[in-house]
């Protein structure tokens, strides 16, 4: 698919509790044609999204256009000559933040992320885990401060005045897109 102005996202599912969140985002990213998404599920990720949806590991594997596996490290996303407009992971447990951060690229999950930062691209970390623990903290602070890294957490917002679960995981995937430049529709910006 990629040619013509299609751009590509790889979006990483890790094994943190967030899973709704992760199909939100990949349904949205189908609603705009010009983004072809490469997804790569973790093992964490395919026992989380069983746990946490209605959908079938395979039914959340068909949202996107390419699915690599997480032990096929020669995939193109371990490559930093595959083109790519940046890397989301969402959810993003604190283990693939220690991984990302202490640069352990044991499986493409880590090794995309690994190639997104070393090519200077904008990698988002939904990073997910309460409480944080120092350690936890530690590993985000110092990804924070790679440029292209944003650790953007799920965090719930009121401003936009939520009445549903539905409403904050929309008002949450609009945060995580827009840093790719993707605005979807309905997004509730604070205007005072």
């Amino acid at each position: 698919m990629s040619g013509g102005g299609v751009k590509r996202l790889i979006v990483g599912l890790s094994g943190a509790s967030g899973a709704p969140l992760a199909v939100a985002c990949l349904e949205e990213l189908r609603r705009h044609p010009d983004w072809e998404v490469h997804l790569i599920v973790s093992r964490g990720a395919a026992e989380t999204i069983r746990y946490e949806t209605d959908r079938t590991l395979e039914e959340v594997k068909a949202l996107a256009h390419v699915c690599h596996d997480m032990d096929a490290i020669g995939a193109g996303p371990a490559s930093g000559t595959f083109r790519a407009q940046g890397m989301l992971i969402v959810p993003c447990s604190m283990k693939t933040v220690a991984g990302i951060h202490a640069g352990y690229a044991d499986n493409l999950l880590l090794r995309a992320a690994d190639v997104t930062i070393k090519e200077g691209r904008p990698l988002v970390l939904c990073a997910r885990e309460s409480p944080l623990s120092p350690i936890h903290l530690r590993n985000l602070s110092e990804l924070s401060m790679i440029p292209g890294v944003t650790i953007l957490p799920p965090m719930m917002t009121f401003y936009n005045r939520p009445v549903s679960v539905e409403e904050m995981t929309h008002h949450m995937v609009c945060k995580l897109l827009g840093r790719f430049g993707i605005e979807p529709d309905g997004f509730r910006r604070w205007e005072p």
